[in-house]
This record gives structure tokens, C-alpha cells and sequence, in this order.
């Protein structure tokens, strides 16, 4: 896998440039709406993975191609194939990335950020998302399917104290899965927790992605709205994040190898991927290969075709 990959259009960060700092797919969630599938080495457990050196290295030849090339980085994101706090070298890797003089960011299932050293460790960065899917139990259960012994009064208490003593700029992330949490309730328990930890902005989405489960469906419309009508009332800041992050990804190198390392942890539109071909001077034959060769699959999900990694043995997978 890549270390590094992009820089990507990001919704909410502009120019990103991923860290992926997780192999796939080790997580202490399961969502049922991840694009990068189902975790198949749950862990709760923080660890080394790479050296910060190491990461510092491959972002620092990435960074400086880059440069050369007159391209725009906002942040450097870790946005791995699973929990970037999982890394027990976060913290260290962040502190060295910051002398390339761009923004740092994380986002994370926050399911770790009761431990001090999580949260001393996310404390470095400039710009850090928290997951919130709801703050029901049986909920969080049923959309997140976390780790046996994750304690949920802990993890949102873990949410809570950070908030308060976090500096940089904190943002919230809620997935809306229909007939999950999307109901009256849970829109407004979470969004009067959210109002406590007091965000510098509270994103409502919703999976735009394949998602790991195929009977993951958007809510309806009318449900959106009540959605974002529920937030406002209780946050100033609420914001719908529903629309592509655009086309603009960069190419710099190796046709194949540059494709992988973004769709393993961003799924790409069969419009967007052709657009990247024409960047790289290439042709559509350069997928048909790799899905030959099952590096790549290619999913249906709500009448568009996405390319994904392909990390098993699946040939193809259609989401309705």
C-alpha cells in the first residue's frame, strides 16, 4: 500500500494531501457505511505500523514533487484505510510534518480519545474530525458495529474533555443511514451532544460511496431536512456536506500506482477516473488491466460506477 496519495479534492479541506498511516483495514469500528469495507482486524489496541521517519521521507519526496510541479497542498490529512489513532507514532509524525509549514489534519472515529495519549497525540494537529453517528448505544452499535470492549459513556466522555481543552480547529461528522439514525430522537440527542462539544463546524452526511453493506440506503429528502433543520436548531454551524469532492485530483508519476493509492481509501467515479487518465496522457486500457488482475473492482452503487481497491477476492459487488 501507499503511504501517501494525492493531493485529493477534499470537501473540507481543499487541496489534501493523505497520509495513510493504517494498513487496511485495521479499525476498532466496523461501519456499515465504510467505503473501504469491512474491518477484518478489529483492534483497540495502539501500535507501530511505520516509522515516523519513514513517513516523513515519502511525504517530504511527495511534498517536494509537488512544489516543483506548482501544485497546491491545504493539508497534509491522515485519512488511512483504518483508525489513524491505532498508530502509536501519530503524535511524532505529525510534529514532523510540521516543518514542511502546512496544515496538519486527522479524522478520526474518536473512538480512542478517552486515552491521554490519543488525545495528547491529536492535540498537535491543526484540524481534527470527530465521528458522532449518535449518542444512543443500541445505535452506535448497530451503524458503527465497534469493538467488544470499547465503553460508549467513555468514549463520549473521551469527545467531551478534548473538546474543551483542544486549541486547533474541531469539527464533527454524522453519517445519516436511513431507518439507522435518522429518526426524530436520535437527530436530536446527538445534535444536543454535538451542541456541548461546541464545534467549529457540525457536518451532516450522508454514504455518497459504496458502502461496506450493501442495504445502506440515504435517507429520504424529506428526512434530510428535518435532519438539518433539527441541527440548526441546535447549532449554528450546522453544515450538509452531500456533494462529489469534484475531479481535481493530481497526477505526478506512475499512472498505476498513483490510481491505487487514492481509490484504496477514495473511492473514484468512472467520470473522475477518466479525467485522470487524460491528465496522465493515458487510456482506459490501464483499468481494464487492473481489474483483470483484481487490483481494482469495479461497484454500482445508487446508478453510478465507482472504482475501489480491490483487497479481496471479489470480482464485482452492486450496492441498489
Amino acid at each position: 500500500m501507499s503511504i501517501v496519495f494525492g493531493p485529493i479534492p477534499s470537501r473540507r479541506l481543499g487541496r489534501s494531501l493523505g497520509v495513510n498511516n493504517i494498513p487496511p483495514k485495521v479499525c476498532s469500528y466496523s461501519c456499515i457505511y465504510c467505503q473501504v469495507g469491512v474491518t477484518d482486524s478489529m483492534s483497540i489496541h495502539r501500535k507501530e505500523y511505520y516509522k515516523p521517519n519513514e513517513i516523513f521521507e515519502v511525504v517530504s519526496e511527495k511534498v517536494n514533487q509537488l512544489i516543483k510541479a506548482g501544485e497546491q497542498i491545504d493539508y497534509i490529512t491522515f485519512v488511512p484505510d483504518g483508525e489513524p489513532t491505532l498508530d502509536i507514532n501519530l503524535g511524532k509524525s505529525i510534529d514532523l510534518l510540521k516543518s514542511f509549514g502546512i496544515k496538519t489534519a486527522v479524522i478520526t472515529n474518536a473512538s480512542l480519545l478517552w486515552r491521554p495519549d490519543v488525545s495528547d497525540d491529536l492535540k498537535l494537529a491543526d484540524w481534527v474530525s470527530v465521528k458522532v453517528d449518535s449518542v444512543y448505544k443500541d445505535v452506535w452499535h448497530k451503524i458503527n458495529r465497534p469493538h467488544g470492549k470499547l465503553k460508549f459513556e467513555r468514549l463520549l466522555e473521551g469527545i467531551e474533555k478534548f473538546s474543551n481543552e483542544y486549541k486547533g480547529t474541531l469539527v464533527t461528522e454524522t453519517m445519516l443511514v436511513r431507518h439507522v439514525n435518522d429518526n426524530l430522537e436520535s437527530l436530536n440527542k446527538t445534535a444536543e451532544f454535538i451542541k456541548k462539544i461546541n464545534p467549529n463546524k457540525s457536518y451532516i452526511l450522508v454514504p455518497t460511496r459504496p458502502p461496506a453493506e450493501a442495504n445502506v440506503e440515504i435517507p429520504r429528502e424529506d428526512s434530510l431536512n428535518i435532519a438539518y433543520q433539527i441541527f440548526s436548531s441546535y447549532l449554528n454551524n450546522a453544515e450538509f456536506l452531500f456533494s462529489g469532492e469534484g475531479v481535481d485530483f493530481t497526477y505526478l508519476g506512475e499512472v498505476e500506482s498513483e490510481l491505487l493509492s487514492i481509490v484504496s481509501v477514495h473511492p473514484m467515479t468512472k467520470d473522475t477516473v477518466e479525467d485522470f487518465l487524460n491528465k496522465a496522457d493515458s487510456d482506459w486500457s490501464v483499468i481494464q488491466k487492473l481489474l483483470n488482475e483484481n487490483k481494482m473492482k469495479e461497484v454500482t452503487y445508487t446508478g453510478k460506477k465507482y472504482y475501489i481497491k480491490s483487497f479481496e477476492k471479489n470480482n464485482e459487488q452492486v450496492y441498489k
